[in-house]
């Protein structure tokens, strides 16, 4: 569990990114902060592995106050994955997924081995291993990047806006994929997006913010979806536009197929027996489907 207490980030310039920010992150669930650019998102983010200092405040981690831990020390035990990967060029694939083991002591060959089977796991083949990042797509080189925040076996995993600069259809791919590890790993996961479809996607809690680091809501999905909590929420997330709103409609033909239709008469999925079926865009109203998360 991780928790926020008072916390405010004021740099040197005088820029306040953060004002008073109290908030409890809840174990093994995917927490993901969503706002504009430039609310204390990523600030906050980077506080919890110290790449930034708190002005004022205090953050723990099951009950630790972070600040008495050595620097280096609890960046290692926190996987971190940024927008770019962030990989090592000059390094193959299985060394970039092995670096973090090998720095806390664990032997090269054991540690490659554990690269092999991560590969596995985040859907790469291991073909790859050899291959240096710039002969990866960049699809690939964020999967290698996940694979690398999890070669410690981290309870904690921060998300730096880890698919923003990959196509729609390599990102739907990687969406998927990470809420497939969730499933599997049970991670407490932090992830930072400005897309309010992709914090719905994903998100076991979603954090709405204003500038300042100040929360505008927080909730499940389906509690913003269903109430948001005022006019800044609701335009935030399309809902005073109608986008949210969702109905039926049957198309013609000989398949007799019912179409879930949004606002703005953009199909977005099929529905048929047992729930919806996402159709060609990823971003499903979770309050079409059967839980509060909703799979591409």
């Amino acid at each position: 569990m991780i928790e926020f207490e008072s916390v405010s980030k004021r740099f040197d310039d005088g820029t306040v990114a953060v004002e008073d920010f109290s908030f409890v992150l809840p174990s093994r669930q995917t927490t993901v902060f969503v706002g504009s650019s430039g609310c204390g998102k990523t600030t906050l983010l980077r506080m919890i592995n110290r790449m930034i200092e708190p002005t004022s405040g205090r953050i723990t981690i099951d009950g630790v106050d972070i600040a008495g831990r050595n620097k280096v020390e609890l960046r290692r035990s926190i996987g971190y994955v940024l927008q770019a990967a962030g990989l090592l060029p000059h390094r193959k694939v299985v060394d970039n997924v092995a670096t973090v083991p090998i720095l806390q002591g664990v032997n090269k060959s054991e540690a490659r081995s554990r690269a092999l089977d991560l590969l596995d796991t985040v859907g790469l083949d291991r073909s790859l291993a050899k291959r240096y990042p710039r002969q990866l797509s960049g699809g690939q080189q964020q999967r290698v990047g996940v694979a690398r925040a999890l070669a410690s076996d981290p309870n904690v995993l921060l998300m730096d806006e880890p698919f923003g600069a990959v196509d729609p259809i390599v990102r739907a791919d990687l969406q998927a994929e990470l809420n497939r590890l969730q499933r599997e790993l049970g991670k407490t996961i932090v992830f930072v997006t400005h897309d309010i479809d992709e914090a719905f996607l994903l998100a076991d809690q979603v954090v709405i913010f204003r500038k300042g680091g100040i929360i505008a809501q927080a909730g499940t999905p389906a509690q913003i979806l269903a109430e948001p909590a005022d006019d800044f929420v609701a335009s935030f997330i399309g809902a005073d536009k109608g986008k949210r709103t969702l109905h039926l409609q049957q198309r013609e033909g000989d398949d007799g197929l019912t179409l879930v239709v949004d606002g703005d008469g953009r199909p977005i999925g099929v529905l048929r027996e047992g729930g919806v079926e996402p159709g060609a865009e990823p971003s499903a109203d979770p309050l079409a489907t059967s839980g509060d998360r909703a799979d591409p």
